[in-house]
């Protein structure tokens, strides 16, 4: 008898200890709940596809070109959302803010050169943090509305103001491979302000779309609005060229953009004339 109210004791306390280890093991499983199918990129960080070499002597044939990518079109949105990064998705501002930050990145800024678009000054993350913050003056009053202490508040600019870019690309024809190819050389993010109720637009600095940047950008998820399975990066997006744009400028001997010699439609008629020149001299190479 003694020993079966050993066993039944035995029973009890074990079936008074396994609700709690099965709620531990519950909240232990709750805790690590995938935030989605999947833990994306989990192999790990991606390296950039090397692109090919270029020799000059191949070059038989180059033109010069900057165009502005509008965030407005459908099709750039992923440039401009989201304002607030979230599930590692990042809008293109962010990320390249991010890189001129973290110094081990190797991603270098130039300043803006209005007239010759060359990349010549480099600049630092400070010096343009200087242009994007502003300072407002906020006054402590009391109960009696007297002012008692006033206050200077840096507020630095919102990613959302950033609403376009630019980028420098070089059309070239590679007679080794006897092909007409564009290579991007730099890109530069551009904030539109408002002043006197007039939009303005501002160009913050100039990134070279190299190597360093590469590395950042193919880790920089885009959204893909067709398969969120399927996710392109930027670099994804700027090879493939899956973005909407229209020419701003072509090198020229007077170093002048189109807005300065031709406005509202003819200027979009002679950035569509540029376009249409680089397509018929590939077309006119293959004439017999």
């Amino acid at each position: 008898m003694k020993k079966l109210f050993v066993i039944l004791g035995f029973i009890g306390l074990g079936l008074f200890f396994v609700p709690e280890t099965s709620a531990q093991n519950f909240f232990e499983e709750e805790a690590t709940v995938k935030d989605g199918l999947y833990d994306e990129n989990e192999t790990g960080v991606k390296t950039p596809m090397p692109l090919p070499f270029v020799r000059e002597a191949d070059v038989m044939w180059k033109k010069t070109i900057w165009r502005e990518i509008d965030y407005r079109q459908k099709m750039n949105q992923g440039f401009y959302f989201p304002t607030t990064p979230h599930r590692n998705l990042k809008n293109l501002y962010t990320v390249l803010k991010e890189a001129l930050e973290d110094p081990t990145s190797g991603v270098v800024a130039y300043k803006d050169e209005t007239v010759t678009g060359e990349l010549i000054n480099p600049t630092t993350w400070s010096e343009i943090k200087t242009q994007i913050t502003s300072v407002q003056q906020i006054e402590r009053t009391d109960d009696y509305g007297n002012v008692i202490e006033v206050q200077s508040v840096e507020s630095e600019m919102n990613s959302a103001e950033v609403k376009r870019c630019q980028i420098k690309e070089e059309w070239y024809f590679d007679k080794q491979s006897s092909e007409l190819l564009v290579r991007i050389i730099a890109i530069c993010p551009i904030r539109v302000v408002e002043k006197d109720g007039v939009l303005v637009p501002q160009r913050l600095f100039w990134v070279p779309y190299d190597e360093n940047l590469r590395k950042v950008l193919i880790n920089a998820p885009f959204f893909n609005r067709s398969n969120s399975a399927a996710r392109l990066s930027y670099d994804d997006i700027f090879l493939r060229r899956v973005f909407d744009s229209y020419i701003i400028r072509e090198d020229n001997v007077f170093d002048r953009s189109i807005n300065e010699y031709a406005k509202g439609v003819d200027a979009l008629y002679e950035s569509e004339r540029i376009k249409q020149e680089i397509i018929d001299f590939e077309q006119s190479l293959w004439e017999y």
